[in-house]
């Protein structure tokens, strides 16, 4: 496992690629779901086999869209980075977000640190999403027996 890097540029590279891979994983195994079930390897009637299906379309969902959250961060994480001083690439992404409504533009320039922190934790609620999946999806073959 490679550290996470510290530097603006560095960080929002890792981010993009936390972003890509469990996206791609939940996507594959999503796309695939409705084979199976086409297959007739499934017992639709069962409350298990529904509870099961339920949990994993759920989680999966959640990371999907997690991952699309990180991304967005890595980008925003870019863009900082095409500043030279730290305080000038925070206030432009503040900015960046003011204009699209999507946060208010703040009292003061949050830290990189800080910024970081929070994509941090964007990643562990995906890895926690990611692992709900996984359980879900190692679990399926049992729920769906007749």
């Amino acid at each position: 496992m490679m550290p996470i890097p510290e530097t603006c540029d560095g960080f929002a590279d890792w981010l993009a690629r936390q972003a890509l891979w469990p996206a791609v994983i939940v996507a594959a195994v999503l796309a695939a779901a409705p084979l199976a079930a086409l297959a007739g390897a499934v017992a639709p009637n069962s409350w298990p086999a529904a509870a099961v299906a339920i949990v994993a379309t759920v989680s999966g969902l959640a990371v999907l869209a997690l991952s699309a959250l990180i991304r967005f961060d890595a980008a925003l994480f870019h863009l900082m980075a095409s500043y030279d001083e730290e305080t000038a690439g925070g206030a432009a992404v503040d900015d960046a977000l003011a204009r699209m409504r999507l946060k208010p533009k703040p009292d003061r320039v949050r830290s990189l640190s800080e910024r970081m922190g929070g994509a941090r934790r964007l990643v562990f609620r995906q890895r926690l999403a990611l692992a709900v999946f996984a359980i879900a999806v190692a679990a399926a073959p049992l729920a769906f027996q007749p």
